[in-house]
């Protein structure tokens, strides 16, 4: 059987080895209860945790430039974990609309308690980046005490590990770059990471079709790859700036190059527009990661409004909801690649690739390793191009107390 240059990339390795298609025909889709089954199965395996743990205390506490919020259980046990950068001005939800709700609750039960946070005082209302991301900073942190618990690591807890390397590519954040400046810059990102692919951005992020600079794009995607070879993988990422007939007429240019990705063509909310422009080219259009409903989610999964399911894992609420996305994306043989925020956002990313069927072929690379990379046993490592996944109970950071040693509680007023 022959596949089309989309399937043979957006396929999981397994298929590929077995010589079968893994989308869908033009005009099938999964059954949307097939999606709701896959995405309604547990989570969690907590078997080894048999009795309560019952949440005492939810703080936030400031150190440096770091926020953490920290659990504790009435028997002493704790877990942390870390914001995604906007616990600054998003701490009121937590304090307001969150927190109280976990209070005297079995933390065993978190996957119920979530959707029991949904509801608590109208919380549905608030969906979004705010609201789900201080739910996603508690459930980081309940599944970092529950893993110490059990001595077990946070992807043991999600269903276990099946890799321990995770390759990455590096990205610019740029635009207000020449394509010349681009590529060297670019350059210098994989000569000091020995990653494999690049990622950059296109067109002026949310701009109408206006490019960042005149005529940046048109010339930086062929010049990327004149530099780099066919040695690197590249994706582009428009960050919402296309409609449609322009988003088909760059993905030509992206095509045109071989490049892998390209991500979130046109506005983020335009699910129909972005759906267009997926059935019209034959590069990987990614999306979601501005994303906030499960039904969205399903409704791309069934209408294959992507080829690839980008949830962030704090924008979207934490690690059972993204996984719930990815396992409604297995139905559909399409790969789930977690968007990922905050500085130490790419641990949570690690964990949720470690255990996910076909989390796409590379991760997003951080230089928040640098930093936090000495918290873990052993210390967190990259190799050929891949990280080497967390070790440990929960998240993997060793000593939790030196971690918070000097760190100060946010008050509430």
């Amino acid at each position: 059987m022959v596949m089309n240059r989309r399937q043979f990339l957006t396929a999981p390795a397994g298929t590929l080895l077995l010589g079968c298609s893994s989308t869908k025909e033009a005009g099938s889709g999964p059954d949307v209860a097939a999606l709701d089954r896959a995405a309604n199965q547990p989570i969690l395996q907590l078997d080894g945790i048999t009795s309560p743990v019952v949440i005492d205390s939810i703080r936030l506490l400031r150190k440096d430039r770091d926020f953490f919020i920290h659990v504790r259980s009435k028997d002493g046990a704790e877990g942390v974990s870390l914001d995604n950068g906007r616990a600054r001005y998003l701490y009121p939800l937590l304090y307001d609309r969150v927190r109280p709700f976990f209070i005297g609750k079995d933390a065993r039960n978190l996957e119920d308690l979530l959707w029991g946070l949904y509801r608590y005082r109208s919380n549905y209302k608030l969906q979004g980046l705010a609201f789900w991301s201080t739910q996603a900073w508690v459930e980081f942190a309940i599944i970092d005490m529950l893993g110490r618990i059990a001595g077990k690591s946070m992807s043991d807890l999600l269903g276990g590990a099946v890799r321990n390397e995770i390759p990455y590519y590096v990205a610019s954040g740029r635009r207000d770059s020449t394509p010349e400046e681009e590529v060297v810059y670019l350059r210098k990102l994989v000569d000091e990471t020995g990653a494999r692919a690049i990622k950059f951005r296109v067109g002026g992020r949310m701009s109408r079709n206006a490019d960042a600079l005149p005529g940046r794009t048109e010339t930086l995607i062929p010049l990327a790859r004149k530099t780099f070879g066919d040695a690197i993988d590249i994706h582009a990422d428009a960050n919402s700036s296309y409609d449609p007939p322009q988003a088909i007429q760059v993905g030509r240019m992206l095509e045109e190059i071989d490049a892998i990705h390209f991500e979130e063509p046109c506005p983020f909310d335009h699910l129909g527009d972005t759906k267009a422009v997926t059935d019209t080219l034959d590069i990987p259009v990614a999306g979601g990661e501005q994303e906030f409903s499960d039904r969205r989610f399903r409704w791309m999964i069934a209408h294959r409004g992507v080829d690839i399911v980008q949830p962030d894992l704090h924008y979207y609420g934490g690690m059972i909801r993204s996984l719930r996305v990815a396992r409604m994306a297995d139905v559909a043989s399409m790969p789930t690649t977690v968007h990922i925020s905050g500085g130490f956002g790419f641990v949570y990313m690690l964990h949720f690739a470690a255990v996910a069927k076909d989390p796409g072929r590379y991760q997003e690379y951080k230089r928040g390793i640098k930093k936090y990379g000495a918290w873990f046993d052993p210390p967190l490592r990259v190799k050929d191009g891949a990280f080497i996944t967390p070790q440990g109970p929960g998240v993997g950071i060793q000593d939790i107390g030196a971690v918070l040693a000097g760190a100060t509680e946010v008050p509430w007023t």
